[in-house]
């Protein structure tokens, strides 16, 4: 079993409820991003996303292409974060995934990125611009080595959501919101029956929902209508702000922290 299946096997024996932390790799540098790692296990989150940097983020709103841009411009390479996560394995065992455009993986080459992903001990791996028709290489490559996360949308209609699920490991990353990452005062009203809808769909592929979720109150608001959230440009955000060092990951452990209480409220209900 893999550490993705294995984490949530265990929190759903206990109740309890996914985080998802998502930081961008390089940002501010490789090194840092190792600490960054660790830092977030001992906050309380349960997977990490790294993210791979890339010069054309369509999905990602502004504090993750700058964060992006910040790491292109150190010369942050895929290569580069596959050797980071060997660093990582010797520290922590936390799942991780690599969020990462379509471009970098299929430059580096299909067969040898899911060997080289799955020797570094990456876990998993979500392409936000690979549409399902395209994927059956990756997923052919990574059965038994790496999840293929599949993505959903608002917009995905119910049996096109029923193939997305099928075709998916490791667990469903719903997009909660129509447009790009980023964080939100707001969430969309009709979220929670959505969400019901959708899990009741995905079955027994964890749901995990992102995009926008920057404060515990909406951490907590999702976790109840799936089995995972997903947090990014709030971290990010932090990093860009406070950087890596002591301080910035002091306020980035205490904030996680936060989120991860929120969600641990859930269990105790």
């Amino acid at each position: 079993m893999s550490r993705l299946d294995e984490k949530f096997k265990e929190l759903k024996s206990s109740g309890r409820k996914a985080l998802i932390t998502f930081i961008t790799a390089g940002d501010p540098d490789l090194d840092a991003t190792c600490d960054l790692v660790v830092t977030l296990d001992d906050a309380g989150a349960d997977i990490v996303e790294l993210g791979v940097p890339f010069s054309d983020p369509l999905a990602d709103g502004p504090t993750i292409q700058k964060a992006s841009s910040r790491a292109l411009a150190q010369g942050v390479t895929l290569k580069k974060i596959l050797a980071a996560v060997v660093e990582i394995r010797q520290r922590t065992d936390i799942p991780l995934v690599l969020m990462s455009y379509y471009n970098p993986i299929f430059s580096y080459g299909l067969e040898k990125f899911v060997v080289d992903a799955a020797a570094a001990g990456v876990d998993g791996v979500i392409v936000p611009d690979l549409p399902l028709e395209e994927s059956l290489p990756l997923r052919t490559l990574a059965a038994g080595k790496l999840a293929v996360v599949p993505l959903a949308a608002p917009t995905t209609a119910d049996e096109r959501l029923k193939e997305i699920v099928a075709a998916g490991s490791g667990f469903l990353y719903y997009v909660t919101v129509t447009g790009i990452t980023g964080t939100r005062t707001c969430l969309p009203l009709e979220l929670a029956a959505t969400l019901d809808r959708v899990k009741k769909i995905a079955g027994d592929l964890p749901l995990a929902a992102g995009f926008g979720i920057s404060t515990p109150e909406q951490a907590q608001l999702v976790g109840k209508h799936s089995d995972a959230i997903i947090v990014g440009s709030a971290l990010v955000e932090i990093i860009a702000n406070s950087g890596a060092a002591a301080s910035g990951r002091k306020k980035l452990l205490d904030f996680v922290a936060t989120l991860r209480q929120s969600l641990d409220v859930l269990s105790d209900n």
